[in-house]
């Protein structure tokens, strides 16, 4: 009898754990599929907790040859958030917080960083995705490759010369009612050859 009731505990234990995973991954699922560009932001807040998250999130991003070249300047201050917005994206300059993604374009031995561009984006996706995951709203504004929108950066926050602007990403607690985009298209997909 105590054998029985030894394989029922386990059986069910695994049943919980598999739930439990399951739960995990389809809650993951959904965050992907729930994130979306937020361009207008309410004035609450944005705490260094919910900044800390981000950015630890961020930086859980893959690497090529674990590099990280990632770089984040978080940007708070009013007049500074204004000289990123320029002319090209007043979003910027609304939010409460923006966090300018930046890459090492060097190798800590010498010699170029030829994925930095591929890990920043990594870095911003799971960024937007942590910001979907803790109900803020956020969106990836190009600053790379373009030295109008590169420049103004560089300069407003004193990047060395080996730290390029990857992109700017606002974020604040969404102040519209953005909805995500379908943008499942099988046609895009091959397989084994195009």
């Amino acid at each position: 009898m105590s054998t029985l009731k030894s394989i029922l505990v386990a059986l069910i234990a695994m049943t919980s754990i598999t739930s439990a995973i399951a739960q995990e991954q389809n809650a993951a699922l959904e965050t992907i599929h729930a994130r979306k560009s937020v361009r207008t932001y309410t004035n609450e807040p944005v705490s260094q907790e919910q900044v800390e998250t981000l950015l630890r999130a961020a930086m859980a991003a893959p690497s090529g040859m674990n590099l990280q070249p990632w770089r984040f300047v978080v940007i708070t201050d009013e007049a500074t958030k204004e000289k990123l917005a320029g002319g090209f994206n007043k979003m910027i300059a609304k939010a409460p917080v923006a966090i300018v993604v930046c890459g090492k374009t060097t190798r800590a031995m010498g010699g170029e960083n030829r994925n930095w561009t591929a890990d920043c984006a990594a870095a911003t996706e799971n960024l937007l995705l942590a910001a979907e995951a803790i109900g803020l709203g956020a969106v990836w504004t190009a600053c790379y490759p373009y030295e109008d929108r590169m420049n103004p950066a560089i300069e407003a926050l004193g990047l060395p010369e080996d730290v390029k602007p990857y992109c700017i990403v606002p974020v604040g607690h969404p102040g519209g009612k953005e909805k995500p985009k379908d943008k499942w298209k099988p046609e895009n997909i091959h397989y084994n050859k195009w």
